[in-house]
């Protein structure tokens, strides 16, 4: 691929940044009068085109929790190690007060749930087993229903053939 120029870098930088290419065309010190014809012959450029795509799939990936994610913040929660920040009225001086606040029962109960949706219990994996075995015999089925079936097609096909 060939080397960009710090012009089409700084096109690249500014472009992710508003999603114009005119305005990244003139904040990356393109001229002004041709920043809409130099801002579209850049996003044709392959080069160009494919920084943005690699640059805009990282950030994407960034900006996107992922499944290890969600569960360390439900395990905190369950945990009642995450906190929030809350304002409340004081009643003895009647000031507002942040006051650090820990997860309500209905809260911690809900990241259980959630948790425990991830991670079937024995009962439930015994429950899948039997489900997969009970589908595998009607996908493989029975060797001797299928033998049957075998020799009533090759007895009709037969008897269609004399």
């Amino acid at each position: 691929m060939a080397k960009l120029t710090l012009k089409q870098q700084k096109f690249i930088d500014e472009y992710i940044i508003s999603g114009n290419a005119t305005d990244a065309a003139i904040r990356a010190g393109y001229a002004e009068k041709a920043a809409y014809q130099s801002g579209a012959e850049n996003l044709k450029k392959p080069q160009i085109k494919q920084a943005i795509d690699e640059r805009m799939a990282i950030l994407e990936d960034q900006a996107i929790a992922k499944a290890d994610e969600v569960l360390r913040v439900f395990t905190k929660v369950l945990r009642q190690e995450l906190t929030e920040e809350v304002t409340e009225l004081n009643p003895v001086t009647g000031e507002f007060v942040s006051i650090e606040k820990k997860p309500s029962i209905a809260e911690v109960i809900k990241a259980g749930s959630e948790l425990m949706k991830r991670y079937p219990t024995n009962l439930e994996l015994k429950k899948l087993n039997l489900e997969i075995e009970k589908l595998k015999n009607q996908v493989v089925g029975d060797e001797e229903a299928d033998d049957k079936l075998v020799a009533f097609a090759k007895a009709l096909r037969d008897s269609f053939d004399e």
